[in-house]
């Protein structure tokens, strides 16, 4: 059945008519053309759909759309102004080529990104904890670890 909701995407309120049961990945994709977040497993599991709501980090892959209305959704598009400014979290990720074939990037800095925020200054055991919530199968676990260090050591606001 049809619904008209709002979602605050990225700080942009946007009205949309959704099926209630449509998951919010197929929305951020389909009608919104945010690609950032992926479709992986299909079964909140595998961390590529994530995506920052009230600043927690959340699979989008089977959660209605009509659940979020009302709440604040980040997507990894939403981290940086522009090419010339990324957001201090991607910066480090870029730095320290955190990212083989890029499919997990999304969770991991969503996930990343949750921690920082409530953690300034995590340990190495607290990051790793963290981006356990993600799969990756490229093996480059030690780069996004190093690149949250070293997002953490920016000082930078999350």
């Amino acid at each position: 059945m049809a619904k008209s909701i709002q979602l605050d995407v990225n700080g942009k309120i946007q009205q949309i008519e959704v099926d209630e049961e449509e998951p919010l990945l197929y929305i951020l994709r389909e009608d919104f053309g945010l690609n950032g977040p992926k479709f992986g497993c299909g079964l909140h599991q595998c961390g590529a759909c994530m995506v920052l709501v009230d600043g927690k980090a959340s699979y989008s892959c089977i959660q209605p759309s009509v659940t979020f209305e009302g709440k604040k959704i980040e997507t990894i598009e939403g981290l940086h102004e522009s090419e010339e400014n990324l957001h201090p979290l991607q910066k480090a990720f870029y730095e320290e080529q955190a990212a083989q074939c890029g499919y997990c990037l999304n969770g991991m800095m969503m996930a990343a990104l949750e921690l920082l925020s409530a953690n300034p200054k995590p340990s190495e055991q607290e990051i790793r904890n963290s981006l356990d919530k993600v799969i990756c199968r490229c093996g480059t676990h030690s780069r996004f670890i190093k690149a949250v260090k070293k997002a953490a050591q920016s000082n930078s606001k999350f």
